[in-house]
């Protein structure tokens, strides 16, 4: 499977989770889906600027970061 349709996949697969019944575990789910997108466009953008071994490094840094950034966003 392509990385987009793993997005697709992990993406569709937050939003199946927001029927969370109480608040609690509404604002959990908030803050996970905040922080798997925002990693997921982070790991996206270091994708495209890294070359070589470089590529990957970025990914994953991009995903830490775009991780964090989603939770800071969301108030987690």
């Amino acid at each position: 499977m392509s990385k987009f349709g793993i997005a697709i996949v992990l993406g569709l697969t937050v939003l199946l989770q927001a029927c969370a019944t109480t608040p609690q575990q509404q604002r959990q789910v908030g803050c996970a889906g905040a922080g798997v997108a925002g990693a997921l466009a982070g790991a996206a953008v270091g994708n495209q600027l890294g070359g070589g071994s470089g590529r990957d490094i970025l990914t994953a840094g991009g995903a830490v970061a775009g991780g964090l950034a989603g939770n800071t966003a969301a108030g987690c």
